[in-house]
């Protein structure tokens, strides 16, 4: 392969670029050395959209710098690290940990929907990572399994803590909403969102994980949204115990949803092979937010697993996934984001909030490839560098 232009050029003299993992519409996402710490990282080079003006630029710039910045202090053991943001050629280039392993919808495309078990515990590691943003006042807004990756050293890894693809679609408010079929209806309807929100898009993998669709998934984003907002899931089949907490999450009040505390308890005993509930019983209301001790004896539980066999998943080797904030793209002449020649059935895409008045109640309470590729992880459609197109999102 003819060397690409760019190729061992050095980062804010401190980042060379060794590799390109691909590209999309947002930019290109590099395999770069630090050459101050001597270790390999993932480098996404910003691209402004074609015919943006130069304020949109600058307003994209801005913000994607400014968001990158608040998904540094997401420092939990399974979410993706952004170590670093810098500025080169007036614009942001965001410095983050490189992760071999593969995306949960590529094990999906290749294995079909998980066991209740195994949904559990890719579920409660997804609930971890979650709630250490919540207390750092970061909201994911786009928790898809697109967005979880299994490493090989056999963590469940959350990524994407960046600025939120959209698919061309907004909220009334012009928010950038992420994948439309895992949106909490909250959100759907323009208003504020909070982690419950991200609980709802937990909610709905665990959902598309088992029974092996989406609940929401329509042919039209506008009418993938008016079934969020309006409609029931259709009923589990598959779930097995995992139902009372899917169902417990796909309440569309989200004064209603289980909390975090309690899903994550609930997920952890299934995945241990209990009910997940007292006496195996549906879900009731949502349990008081946990304190205290309750609050560290979950840390302890997160602590604990993370090995091949608690997630339950075949190690897959050799498959470089290059995992990093995604740039979203500004239609010219308003505050919607868009992505160009996006769909929801192949994106990587992710979202991050900016710190939230609600961070202190958060911290209170507390498929396969034919062959190893090189995978790279942008916000428009991929074709991996080596001729393996990558899989579908889930």
């Amino acid at each position: 392969m003819d060397e690409v232009p760019g190729t061992g050029r050095v980062i804010a003299d401190r980042y060379r670029l060794l590799d390109p993992l691909g590209e999309g519409g947002a930019g290109i996402v590099w395999r770069a050395r630090d050459e101050v710490l001597g270790r390999e990282v993932a480098v996404k080079e910003v691209r402004a959209p074609a015919g943006l003006s130069d304020a949109g630029t600058e307003l994209l710039h801005g913000r994607l710098e400014r968001e990158a910045r608040e998904a540094t202090r997401v420092t939990h053991r399974n979410a993706v690290a952004v170590h670093d943001v810098v500025t080169q050629d007036s614009r942001p280039w965001i410095v983050m940990e490189l992760v071999r392993g593969l995306a949960l919808s590529d094990v999906l495309d290749a294995d079909g929907p998980l066991s209740p078990r195994r949904a559990a515990r890719v579920g409660a590691e997804v609930l971890a990572a979650l709630r250490g943003a919540h207390e750092a006042g970061v909201l994911h807004r786009d928790v898809k399994p697109g967005n979880v990756l299994l490493a090989n050293d056999g963590r469940v890894m959350l990524k994407d803590f960046g600025i939120t693809p959209a698919d061309g679609s907004s909220t009334l408010s012009g928010e950038p909403i992420g994948s439309p079929e895992y949106l909490a209806p909250e959100r759907a309807q323009g208003r504020t969102p909070g982690p419950e929100s991200d609980l709802w898009s937990l909610g709905v993998l665990l959902y598309a994980v088992t029974e092996g669709r989406s609940p929401f998934g329509r042919d039209a984003p506008p009418d993938t949204l008016r079934a969020v907002g309006e409609e029931e899931p259709p009923p589990l089949r598959r779930a097995g115990a995992l139902a009372p907490v899917i169902e417990g999450l796909l309440r569309k009040d989200p004064a209603e949803r289980l909390t975090a505390g309690d899903a994550e308890r609930r997920l952890r005993i299934l995945a241990a092979g209990g009910t997940g509930t007292p006496g195996g019983g549906a879900a009731g209301p949502p349990s008081p937010p946990p304190t205290g001790e309750t609050a560290g004896a979950a840390g302890e539980s997160r602590a604990a697993t993370g090995t091949p066999e608690a997630v339950g998943l075949t190690r897959r080797t050799g498959v470089l996934v290059a995992v990093g904030a995604v740039v979203a793209l500004l239609v010219a002449g308003g505050l919607v984001w868009a992505l160009a020649g996006d769909d929801d059935t192949d994106e990587r895409g992710g979202g991050m909030a900016a710190a939230h008045t609600w961070a202190a109640t958060a911290k209170a309470s507390a498929h396969t490839p034919a062959k190893a590729a090189e995978l790279f992880v942008t916000g428009g459609k991929e074709t991996p560098r080596g001729g393996v197109p990558s899989s579908a999102d889930g």
